[in-house]
């Protein structure tokens, strides 16, 4: 078990930057492993609308709702106290209007008590972000391979190789201005990522962008090999639990079935 850590704020990112500390940041959707993350030296969870894939069972998170990330959200933000907690803005929760932006991330703000929200989008979530940021709501950006606009990419590809890389490059400088205090790097060439987090004075968290970046975050279940044999590229696994769990799982199973569990010791008189 780690040391007690100190509270992580947005102020916290900031000065992590500025002193050139890595960030550590990793996906949670529920509060038994919230509880661990906060007995971790992690600095912040993302509850990330990939719930909708690692929870849920759907084939991409944009069946996911508002009601989804606030039923989520709340149970990570109850196992946390000083862990900075990102909650995502689903799919169609900011891109039919500015309003119904604020409108949304100030309800899941105040319905979980996370930190802040994340939300997809450089130059055309600007305005968005904006607005959010202007209403006392903390943002964190996400550019590059952004998961809800899956279908318009044609897959899940890495974005910002050759022509396309100055459009990534000038979406991260709109983000910046919009007022986010951080910003995702997704599926990014890592060169790139290195080029735009020097130009940046708002912290990059990178996913499949390279080790130049101010800090990184994974799919908590990718990385303890939970999720079936999906493995980008980008995921390194630090521990086997699925592997582990499949075998606690069958020995309980024998157990049971060759009554040797519940022993004595595990029974009332």
């Amino acid at each position: 078990m780690s040391t007690a850590k100190t509270k992580n704020t947005v102020a916290t990112f900031a000065a992590m930057k500025a002193e050139g500390r890595p960030i550590s940041m990793l996906t949670c959707y529920d509060y038994t492993t919230a509880c661990l993350i906060e007995q971790s030296a992690v600095n912040a969870i993302l509850v990330g609308d990939s719930l909708g894939n690692v929870m849920l069972g759907y084939p991409d998170t944009l069946a996911v709702t508002v009601d989804d990330m606030i039923t989520f959200g709340t149970a990570v933000v109850r196992g946390v106290k000083n862990t900075l907690v990102v909650v995502d803005m689903p799919f169609m929760s900011y891109q039919v209007s500015v309003e119904e932006a604020v409108r949304n991330a100030g309800r899941i703000l105040k319905e979980t008590h996370c930190t802040a929200v994340k939300l997809e989008g450089g130059r055309s979530a600007a305005p968005a972000i904006s607005r959010i940021v202007a209403a006392g709501i903390p943002v964190m950006g996400h550019i590059g391979m952004t998961p809800q606009s899956v279908m318009q990419f044609g897959g899940f590809k890495v974005q910002g190789r050759g022509d396309a890389a100055e459009r990534v490059y000038q979406d991260a400088l709109a983000v910046q201005e919009a007022g986010a205090f951080s910003v995702v790097l997704e599926c990014v060439p890592a060169a790139l990522a290195a080029e735009i987090t020097k130009a940046l004075k708002i912290p990059t968290i990178g996913i499949g962008a390279g080790a130049g970046c101010d800090g990184q975050v994974l799919v908590t279940q990718d990385m303890l090999g939970q999720y079936g044999d999906y493995a980008p590229r980008f995921v390194r696994r630090f521990a086997d639990i699925g592997s582990a769990m499949r075998e606690a799982f069958d020995a309980y199973d024998a157990a049971v079935k060759n009554r040797t569990f519940p022993a004595q010791k595990e029974s009332f008189s």
